[in-house]
């Protein structure tokens, strides 16, 4: 749950989840992680709060409930100017939660990303001195963090603070669904915690050091690749602290030491780092005008410019969901004018009728790059169908029309940056029973992959709001993308029956495209060995991304990542790229709750047909990995799944997943 900083964009709601907890009303994502979600939410007052909720698997667990409720108490009396505060908690609620203010601001990790290492000397030492300090009031009170990174630190306008200095001892005190794993990020773990699991206040320095490194050069000391290399380095290498100032390097050194009990204190190391920021600030403020306070010393130095604040009055889809039958009713007694509005919308003539298209582009069918679903029928829709469809007719075709629209404005204010979609026209053929939407979407073939999933689910929760919730007497049951563009004829992309959807569940995140009433799409390849009853999802991905110490599953990991490594350096050609891929961009982990291996890559330059190839190979060798493994471990081997995913942006998507059995089940 700490991958994701208060600071983060505000994403749409997702199905399942709640509009309230405890007193905060809750309206939208603010990301996800190994241990829960982290919630926007808002208070009476209108004070913006994220709202961490523990994934219901770890809820169950006695033992993580009363190590949380222990450690939700220490968190309760630590209170700091670099700390972000708890404001309330439930934790004999079903569902644990916690809420903190909302601090806007990147985090170290992005900020890092998209500008390189700090730029100043006096950022550098306001960053080195406000974390120790934080991390000082955290241990005076018997609390450790034990997830110091660059994720957890929030660069605000005013200064740094420090996250989830309250959950990590709990969360890191836990089994986490397994004995023997090793919560924590691979080179922010310290050398005893490697060789023996020992944590502490020496531990929290360790990760610090390593963190004020990072910060001044932007490298990680350690490096990075596998998981056991970089623990071979942390616990017998030197750091990398090349480019680190030299009065900062002298106490960053002393923190990463091998030996715990050669570490300054938290506090040492705020008092030392304090005194640099002074004399720093004294070079760029003018003696007789230097503030006396820290607070005031940071405020003078500190140069990290703010960044755009989230829309948080932005509707998302689950706070649309439980607001679209007031949305309805509004719009009904505005009746005709609006109906009007809708009539003219972009793309009609205002005569009822649509334009004649002509039939769709041949690529559709070839390039494997359309998303167009064949229905089991014959009689799919077409270029041919939507040039039938004519405008709503009636207050129940209007509403739908009013209801889709709203929504699909809300998503495309929602969609990532680089993604430019702009709703159409919504119409109808009420002989099919179909409900059609034409869209425009400029992008790269990734991000249209993403946002033409988005699209269908808005559209599918939409129309089961409104459809068989509110006018249940219209006929429709079937709802059908058309892409438009300037330079091609219509393209039917999308295609799915609502009312057997249930869960608005889209080929990308189905078992395969092989679903019973999900949409589908080639993006999303062909499930091989789907498991009934499973899914792979983002709660699992988070858990594969927690680090192992059982040493067969990082042998099985790290043999399946050298060979699908190998297999897509050697795909160069077919993938479009000449970069060499490595440990960085391709990654291999487990979720035990599911007895799953997932394998996911970050590399985002692929098209949509590059994906599908390397996620077939990946798939084979997944499953190869699994199946070897059994075959020499029995059943004391407990993966029988797998799952391959890409990860872009703020959005990831499930390619293949199946079943590992037999070598003869796996993909080619």
């Amino acid at each position: 749950m700490s991958e994701i900083g208060s600071g983060a964009r505000v994403q749409p709601a997702r199905p399942g989840d709640p509009s309230r907890m405890g007193p905060y009303r809750i309206i939208g994502r603010l990301g996800a992680g190994g241990m829960g979600t982290v919630h926007a939410g808002v208070a009476a007052d209108g004070t913006r709060v994220a709202v961490k909720v523990i994934h219901p698997q770890q809820a169950q667990e006695p033992e993580f409930r009363a190590r949380f409720r222990r450690e939700v108490e220490l968190s309760s009396r630590v209170t700091g100017p670099y700390l972000v505060p708890l404001l309330g908690a439930d934790t004999d609620a079903e569902t644990p939660w916690l809420a903190t203010p909302y601090v806007p601001g990147p985090t170290l990790n992005e900020h890092v990303a998209a500008r390189g290492a700090l730029a100043t000397a006096g950022t550098l030492y306001t960053l080195a001195a406000a974390t120790a300090q934080a991390l000082a009031t955290v241990h005076a009170v018997g609390v450790v963090h034990r997830d110091v990174k660059p994720q957890n630190v929030i660069l605000t306008p005013s200064g740094p603070r420090v996250l989830d200095f309250g959950i990590a001892h709990a969360a890191d005190s836990t089994s986490v669904t397994r004995t023997g794993v090793m919560t924590g990020t691979p080179g922010w773990i310290s050398p005893e915690q490697y060789r023996t699991g020992a944590t502490g206040p020496a531990g929290d320095m360790f990760a610090w050091g390593a963190l004020v490194a990072y910060a001044a050069t932007g490298r990680m000391p350690f490096g990075t690749g596998a998981p056991d290399v970089v623990a071979f380095r942390v616990m017998s290498g030197e750091p990398d602290l090349e480019g680190v100032p030299g009065p900062l390097r002298g106490v960053v050194e002393r923190a990463l030491a091998k030996d715990p009990g050669g570490r300054p204190s938290a506090a040492e190391a705020a008092q030392e780092c304090w005194e640099l920021l002074a004399s720093q600030a004294t070079q760029v403020v003018r003696v007789d005008a230097l503030p006396t306070q820290a607070g005031n010393i940071t405020e003078a130095v500190w140069d990290i410019p703010p960044g755009d604040d989230p829309a948080w009055h932005l509707p998302t889809s689950g706070s649309r969901r439980r607001r679209l039958g007031a949305l309805v009713v509004a719009a009904a007694v505005i009746g005709a004018l609006a109906g009007g509005v809708v009539a003219l919308m972009p793309g009609d003539t205002g005569d009822g009728e649509h334009p004649a298209s002509a039939t769709p582009s041949s690529s559709a069918g070839t390039d494997g790059k359309a998303k167009q679903r064949q229905a089991a029928n014959a009689d799919s829709a077409s270029a041919q169908s939507w040039a039938r469809t004519r405008t709503a007719q009636g207050e129940g075709e209007h509403d739908v029309a009013r209801g889709v629209l709203h929504d699909q404005g809300v998503l495309a204010q929602e969609l990532s940056e680089g993604i430019d979609f702009t709703p159409g026209t919504v119409r109808f053929d009420e002989p099919r029973r179909e409900v059609y939407l034409s869209y425009r979407l400029a992008s790269d073939e990734q991000g249209t992959m993403y946002a033409e999933t988005e699209i269908a689910r808005s559209m599918c929760e939409t129309l089961r709001d409104v459809v068989l919730r509110v006018h249940p007497n219209l006929p429709y049951r079937t709802y059908v993308m058309v892409r438009e563009g300037t330079d091609q004829d219509p393209q039917v992309t999308w295609q799915d029956d609502f009312v057997t959807n249930t869960r608005c569940r889209s080929a990308a995140d189905n078992d395969g495209g092989q679903g019973s009433g999900a949409g589908q799409s080639s993006a999303a390849g062909q499930g091989s060995g789907a498991v009934p009853g499973w899914t792979p999802d983002e709660q699992g991905l988070g858990q594969a991304m927690i680090p192992s110490t059982d040493g067969d599953e990082i042998r099985v990991a790290d043999h399946a990542a050298r060979t699908i490594i190998q297999r897509t350096n050697g795909m160069r050609p077919t993938l479009g790229t000449d970069r060499v891929l490595g440990n960085g961009e391709l990654k291999v982990g487990f979720d035990p709750g599911n007895s799953a291996m997932y394998v996911w890559s970050d590399y985002g330059t692929w098209d949509q047909k590059q994906v599908g190839t390397w996620a077939a190979m990946t798939a084979g060798e997944a499953c190869r990995a699994l199946v070897n493994q059994r075959d020499l471990a029995g059943d004391a081997w407990p993966y029988t799944r797998y799952a391959v995913a890409v990860i872009g942006g703020n959005h990831y998507l499930m390619i293949r997943w199946g079943a590992a059995t037999t070598l003869a089940d796996c993909p080619a």
